[in-house]
């Protein structure tokens, strides 16, 4: 029964790496809304596997290990095949749409950096209440929200050149040392949750008001917020 009891969490971990691998599938496919859920389900699956972690005590290196793999496939490949496959086929590139198959490989910058991130977060000794670099999860919801609102839009929101801008931003903000408040709830007070309330109301906002296209503005918002906190000392 132990045993059993020990590996609920990896079970979970797995479920999250199994739909990683088919929002890659999806993603091969030009199916943006499928990636979009198939990711969705890996964020829920990562949340509960800590929670399941911590609830049975059940904590592994092996399920450390684990986690960061299955993160790296649902949170780092999926989202870089999705928007290579986007920039081949629906951005523009003005004055050089022939070189478009090569700038899109600048997306898979974003399984690059994410893996970097990842190892960086396994190492770390500092990032056990709060993170340092943008958390991957976050930077795969947002890449969700630009595609969704580029399919929304025409003119600049489709300029393969502003993706390939954001590509290098966002990686640069993976592994920056750039203090990130956790979104975890520790208790239910205002005063120790403000931002993480206000980041939730405004989630709740932005996708009512512009569907998944909400989530690139929340974690926009998410990193402002990050960079006005104040310091703990």
């Amino acid at each position: 029964m132990n045993v059993i009891i020990k590996n609920i969490p990896n079970s979970i971990t797995c479920l999250n790496l199994l739909s990683g691998c088919f929002a890659c599938i999806f993603a091969f496919k030009g199916d943006y809304d499928m990636v979009a859920l198939c990711i969705g389900l890996s964020a829920m699956f990562d949340f509960l596997d800590g929670m399941a972690a911590r609830l049975l005590h059940a904590y592994s290196p092996l399920g450390k290990e684990l986690d960061s793999l299955a993160d790296l496939i649902s949170f780092g490949l999926a989202p870089g095949l999705m928007i290579w496959h986007f920039m081949n086929n629906g951005c523009t590139f003005h004055g050089l749409d022939e070189y478009r198959s090569w700038w899109a490989l600048s997306a898979l910058l974003i399984p690059v950096f994410s893996a970097l991130r990842l190892a960086k977060f396994n190492i770390d000794t500092r990032q056990t209440t709060s993170f340092i670099g943008l958390p991957v999860p976050a930077n795969a919801l947002f890449w969700i929200g630009i595609c969704q609102g580029a399919l929304q839009q025409s003119g600049e929101m489709r300029s393969g050149y502003i993706i390939v801008l954001l590509i290098a931003i966002f990686s640069f903000l993976m592994v920056s040392e750039i203090p990130m408040f956790s979104l975890k709830l520790k208790n239910m007070k205002l005063k120790e949750n403000c931002l993480r309330y206000l980041i939730l109301i405004a989630a709740v906002i932005f996708l009512v008001s512009f569907g998944l296209a909400g989530l690139a503005a929340t974690i926009g918002l998410y990193i402002i917020l990050s960079l006005l906190a104040p310091r703990k000392s």
